[in-house]
């Protein structure tokens, strides 16, 4: 249980990276567009590559977890990833995080250590 366990924790950390590396990429655009010029630019930033090869990584991770373990435990517990984001969202963007959120956080965590006994 503690390799599914890793190995999930990991591919969390590659998503939420990328989550992040992609909210940095598009706060460092003044306004969004449609315009082929505002995707140009986007995709030729480095957080935007950065987020890619982040979702990339993730990605082969989850296509072995889902191979190897089965999809019932899997699933769940990629709700790890909540936490990432939580962290993200105060040491990285300086926002301030409700404490009914954190609780929120605790009770899917709850539930995920049931689903993985």
């Amino acid at each position: 249980m503690w390799k599914i366990i890793l190995l999930s924790t990991i591919q969390c950390l590659f998503f939420a990276g990328g989550q992040v590396f992609l909210k940095l990429a598009m706060n460092s655009f003044d306004k969004f567009s449609l315009k082929w010029e505002f995707f140009r630019n986007l995709f030729a930033s480095w957080y935007m590559i950065s987020s890619g090869l982040c979702m990339v990584a993730g990605t082969f991770l989850w296509l072995y977890i889902i191979k190897y373990f089965d999809f019932s435990v899997a699933y769940p517990i990629t709700s790890i990833s909540y936490i990432f984001g939580m962290l993200a969202a105060i040491y990285i963007f300086h926002e301030t995080v409700p404490v009914s959120h954190w609780i929120g956080v605790v009770l899917i965590m709850a539930g995920v250590t049931i689903i993985a006994r």
